[in-house]
């Protein structure tokens, strides 16, 4: 497998050798090394720290669409993880993060943590975000560009989002 920079736009490349199978309909990947210090008393990564690791491929995500430009207020409605494999130091992991439904204010991400030490997924996630204005205080909706531009990413990689 290629290097890859903290947040890949992978979108022009082959995604049969540049990406595991599993994350081959994922059009952003967040590569996350793990920390010695984020392992918990049980010696694997502690479960608050999945939930950084989706912020910040949330965030890879918007900056490849262009959204994350300083303009836009998000906020995190919701989210949940579920566990499927314990993961330890040392390991790398590589986040798929890709919107699983386009509403009119709001996007759920949807995310597969992939362990490089083990091959395989070991966990997966969702998040609900919301769109503000620049107060943050009502909804604003996605522009027809924001849809288009995320659609057009999506289908580079055979995913279509539900709407």
């Amino acid at each position: 497998m290629n290097s890859f920079d903290q947040n890949i736009d992978l979108s022009s490349a082959n995604s049969d050798s540049d990406r595991p199978r599993e994350l081959a309909h994922y059009p952003v990947i967040h590569q996350q090394p793990i920390h010695w210090g984020e392992m918990d008393a049980f010696n694997h990564l502690n479960n608050v720290v999945y939930y950084r690791y989706a912020e910040s491929a949330r965030i890879g995500y918007l900056q490849v669409l262009g959204m994350f430009d300083g303009s836009m207020v998000t906020v995190l409605a919701q989210s949940s993880c579920q566990y499927l494999r314990p993961v330890t130091y040392p390991d790398t992991l590589l986040l798929g993060v890709r919107c699983q439904r386009l509403g009119n204010t709001s996007i759920v991400m949807e995310y597969s943590y992939y362990s490089c030490a083990q091959k395989t997924i070991v966990a997966t996630a969702d998040a609900v975000i919301v769109r503000l204005d620049c107060d943050g205080k009502d909804k604003l909706p996605w522009t027809t560009e924001e849809r288009e531009r995320l659609l057009a990413l999506e289908a580079k990689f055979g995913h279509t989002p539900k709407f």
